[in-house]
């Protein structure tokens, strides 16, 4: 195998490498990122077994074909470190050793043969369904801040995808849980006929979000039971799916909540940061105290003091005190569009709904805590 190429365009695709190789080496194998030159194409292929990245770069000058793998780290680091718009030629002396060359650099990196390289089944015989990109990207980032942390409920750990309908219009939503906040986000989408449900783990999320992120190129999905298809221009990224039912949501979101707040968004964030600067555990809380006109945050901690401050809100219900994880509401409130957060409260004790008044398909319920 040799081949020459732009170290721009070749470090773009291994920094989406980074992302989904085995970085605890339980098998070497993993580690590395297999490079096919095949049809004057470069075929670059990393995964952890639970997700593949695939992508093909047609622009360099191929010379002989062949293949083989090399640490993924390694190779990124040498092309992060060579000066931008450097041309490297790429030369497979034997199945053990790469050789890589630039006008004034030269390294050898060792080798494991392609034929250990996983191999996979990455047909699809469902329908492609293309979905605005940048929606789809909202989606996720409204979404993934409740995604669970706890592996003993591995359901939780991803987002749940699926087919929805309201007024005749046909949406993909996602909802995210960890049991002390939800999160759900909706997209209208054509065509979903052979769409199946399923729950989008954690690594995937982060991942699909950066390719999304950089890639100028439209987005489509493909669907089973067991793994989903993300395609992105000459990119593809497969994964499995988690195997579990995800809880009926709409169980837990408020649907008698009277109680009205609207408060400004970047106040609210600003003074929930300040009030929380008292306190080296984010755990202990904000407490929220809510009257006509105002609104009273307070931090008080046994271990650092106390932190009181009072923005202009309005309020249509009795006064009462309620409690929340700052972090949370801090989350919550980032992603929201509108220029003022809306909570609907019914007690101290009730789950509380939070709306976003410029996405009417979007919505959060957060749990408030005893502070």
């Amino acid at each position: 195998m040799q081949f020459n190429i732009n170290r721009d365009i070749l470090l773009k695709s291994l920094n989406f490498v980074q992302g989904v190789v085995e970085k605890k080496n339980t098998l070497p194998i993993l580690s590395n990122v297999l490079l096919n030159l095949k049809n004057n194409k470069l075929e670059i292929i990393a995964t952890d077994l639970d997700i593949i990245f695939y992508d093909e770069i047609s622009d360099l000058k191929a010379i002989e074909e062949g293949n083989t793998t090399t640490s993924a780290n390694v190779l990124f680091d040498i092309l992060r470190k060579i000066p931008a718009n450097s041309n490297i030629n790429f030369s497979l002396k034997n199945q053990n050793k790469l050789s890589l060359k630039t006008e004034n650099s030269d390294f050898n990196l060792l080798c494991l043969p392609s034929n250990n390289f996983p191999t996979f089944d990455d047909k699809f015989e469902s329908d492609k369904i293309e979905i605005d990109r940048n929606s789809f990207l909202s989606l996720l980032n409204k979404t993934k801040i409740s995604i669970s942390n706890d592996d003993t409920r591995h359901y939780l750990n991803g987002i749940y995808l699926h087919a929805t309908e309201s007024n005749k219009n046909t949406f993909i939503t996602g909802v995210a849980t960890d049991s002390h906040r939800l999160s759900s986000s909706s997209i209208s989408v054509q065509n979903l006929k052979n769409f199946s449900s399923i729950i989008i783990p954690r690594k995937t999320v982060f991942q699909l979000c950066s390719l999304i992120t950089e890639i100028d190129d439209k987005l489509f999905i493909q669907t089973t039971v067991n793994k989903i298809k993300f395609s992105l221009g000459k990119i593809n990224l497969i994964s499995k799916v988690i195997d579990g039912k995800f809880p009926d949501y709409q169980k837990v979101v408020p649907k008698d909540n009277s109680k009205t707040l609207t408060v400004s968004s970047s106040d609210f964030i600003n003074s929930v940061e300040r009030v929380t600067s008292v306190s080296l555990d984010r755990k202990e809380g904000v407490k929220l105290e809510l009257s006509q006109d105002k609104l009273k945050l307070s931090v008080n901690s046994t271990n650092s003091g106390d932190g009181n401050e009072e923005i202009s809100a309005k309020y249509n219900g009795d006064n009462f005190t309620i409690g929340f994880n700052s972090k949370y509401l801090i989350d919550i409130a980032t992603e929201i569009e509108d220029k003022n957060l809306t909570f609907n409260l019914k007690d101290s004790n009730s789950p509380v709904l939070v709306i976003d008044n410029s996405d009417k398909n979007s919505f959060y319920v957060i749990m408030p805590m005893k502070i």
